[in-house]
């Protein structure tokens, strides 16, 4: 992960834990499922790599994302 001095570690990791949850319940799926899902998703790359700035965007946005992703694996 890149580091930046303004961004606490602690907080982006309770926006993954949001995310995971958000997507969980909008897959309609369990928690380890979509924490896989999350976890092996190019948008976790990207959320990861602070210089995309994707860590700004919101709960619900990131996991739109994420299952545009999916979709367009299937």
């Amino acid at each position: 992960m890149v580091k930046n001095p303004l961004i606490n570690e602690t907080l982006l990791q309770m926006k993954f834990a949001r995310v995971v949850s958000l997507l969980a319940k909008t897959l309609r799926i369990s928690h380890v499922h979509a924490l896989d899902l999350f976890y092996t998703s190019e948008v976790y790359r990207c959320l990861s790599n602070l210089e995309y700035h994707l860590h700004n965007r919101s709960d619900a946005y990131i996991v739109d994302e994420i299952v545009l992703e999916l979709q367009a694996k299937m």
